[in-house]
């Protein structure tokens, strides 16, 4: 049996008034990839923060790699193996493809020529090799996406979390995006997406989760998932009612 990697125990989160996660618990295991779905609104977003630690919980815990992790502010969590993407990506402009993923390995302590050597090895895993002294600015939308995970795997994870990274890719791209997670995968990194397109989902991931109101709805196999008829009715449409 696999070790669990993340574990989230009885997360609540509340902004004022609004309960935007309500007592949520799910774990990763080792070498997993794990789906997070649901409609705007949910609660993704605040738990995947949470589990990033960019937002503080009002109650509940974060255990990574069986360390508690809750009070650890997100550069903590990365040199632990912890790290992420944003759904609104956030490269450097002013700075050229290889430059950007340098900047990644440098932000989880690694040395300036070591951080340069590992951003080379990442470019070449994430296919932007032949891209590397071009400006960040004047990368394809599928590429800058690219861009944003390779400097999350140039920190070298063992967590890697996806913000919604196949968001306003065309078919052929989000299918070569697929890949490159499988890929991840394969090299040793378990992962927690966050992801709409429900194509993506169902042949990816061994678990899908589905968050309503800030609670967990169901989870289970992403055929069970797609079956349930709560989340056929609340999120996934008549087309998908088999």
């Amino acid at each position: 049996m696999s070790a669990t990697i993340l574990d989230v125990g009885h997360i609540t989160c509340r902004f004022g008034g609004l309960l935007a996660n309500d007592d949520i618990s799910l774990s990763v295991q080792e070498g997993e990839i794990v789906g997070l779905i649901g409609p705007n609104g949910a609660g993704k977003s605040t738990l995947f923060n949470i589990v990033a630690g960019a937002v503080s919980p009002t109650s509940g815990s974060v255990s990574f790699l069986g360390r508690d992790v809750t009070a650890l502010r997100p550069s903590g969590r990365c040199r632990l193996g912890l790290s992420r993407t944003f759904q609104v990506m956030r490269s450097f402009n002013s700075m050229n493809t290889l430059e950007n993923v340098i900047v990644g390995a440098l932000a989880c302590g690694e040395g300036a020529r070591q951080a340069r050597r590992n951003a080379y090895e990442v470019l070449d895993f994430v296919g932007l090799t032949r891209r590397a002294e071009v400006p960040a600015s004047e990368l394809t939308p599928a590429e800058k996406r690219r861009l944003e995970v390779a400097r999350a795997l140039a920190t070298r994870p063992k967590l890697l979390l996806l913000d919604e990274v196949m968001s306003g890719l065309t078919p052929s791209e989000a299918r070569a995006g697929m890949d490159l997670i499988v890929r991840i995968r394969e090299a040793g990194i378990s992962i927690l997406l966050v992801e709409h397109v429900m194509e993506i989902v169902a042949p990816l991931v061994d678990r899908a989760i589905v968050l309503n109101l800030g609670r967990i709805l169901t989870q289970g196999a992403p055929a069970d998932v797609l079956k349930d008829e709560r989340v056929v009715s609340a999120y996934l449409g008549e087309e998908y009612h088999a």
